[in-house]
């Protein structure tokens, strides 16, 4: 231990020299693709089963509302989901497990709630739904479920690489008075304890996920967010394009592995 932690007060010399560690570790380098490993394996053996359980995942009353969504007519047009994508359980089959994906309208990659957002104003002519709004999460829940067990599979091109590669840069760059990068818990310090808590991968495998912290369903930009501000940084808003970068190159570096939406986490 160095002497500089050596003379901090007692209640503050644990969390100040894992930090001063964190920020002096040099950028590690990314996760092996055999090494990858979900959230869910950090967790404990009841928040396991509570995720493995559809009667007793919380997130799953997301999902019921949202398969209520599906079939509501909604908008000037008074169409609903359905009217259009017929079965979810077909038509959405593996649709959030290439989302971010490339968005021809907007020339850049969307997420999965603005690319719902995208069919509430320009098909059925209704009012955009609110970032974190009950009814976003719902139908979000609702269509992410329809990919649970699949592979991640995010599509990269000439297109969709330049907004990769600022994702990437992003996950790697120092921000806030912390002067912290995602990779430095997430790929280096992974599996060890910050807090008292495990520090997963940040495979983003199970979203809009349950979080037992918010006792609520939240979306992959909350978290996101929340990890800002907690290195001290100005948050993103949401849907800004800097924040949807970062999830495509989260998506694109779980990809291969298994989506579990609605995931439960502590």
């Amino acid at each position: 231990m160095s002497a500089r932690c050596s003379e901090r007060p007692r209640h503050v010399l644990a969390a100040a020299c894992v930090f001063l560690h964190f920020a002096q570790a040099a950028t590690a380098a990314e996760i092996p693709l055999a090494e990858r490993r979900s959230g869910y394996d950090f967790m404990g053996r009841e928040t396991r089963a509570m995720q493995d359980d559809d009667s007793t995942n919380p997130g799953m009353l997301w999902v019921l509302d949202g398969e209520a969504l599906w079939s509501r007519k909604a908008g000037a047009t008074g169409q609903a989901c359905a009217d259009c994508h017929g079965d979810a359980r077909a038509s959405m089959k593996g649709v959030a497990a290439r989302h971010p994906a490339w968005d021809a309208a907007s020339g850049r990659p969307v997420n999965l709630e603005q690319r719902i957002n995208t069919c509430r104003s320009d098909r059925q002519k209704a009012p955009s739904l609110a970032y974190e709004s009950r009814d976003l999460l719902a139908l979000t829940a609702y269509v992410a479920r329809q990919s649970r067990g699949m592979s991640i599979e995010i599509a990269i091109d000439e297109r969709t690489r330049p907004f990769l590669e600022a994702g990437r840069d992003a996950f790697k760059r120092r921000q806030g008075q912390l002067n912290l990068a995602c990779t430095q818990c997430h790929d280096k310090f992974w599996g060890n304890k910050l807090a008292g808590n495990n520090i997963p991968q940040a495979h983003p495998t199970g979203y809009p996920i349950y979080r037992l912290e918010w006792q609520a369903l939240g979306s992959l930009q909350r978290r996101l967010r929340n990890c800002m501000v907690g290195i001290r940084a100005e948050p993103y808003s949401y849907a800004a394009p800097e924040l949807v970068d970062l999830e495509l190159y989260l998506m694109w570096r779980a990809r291969g592995m298994k989506f579990e939406a609605p995931a439960v986490r502590p």
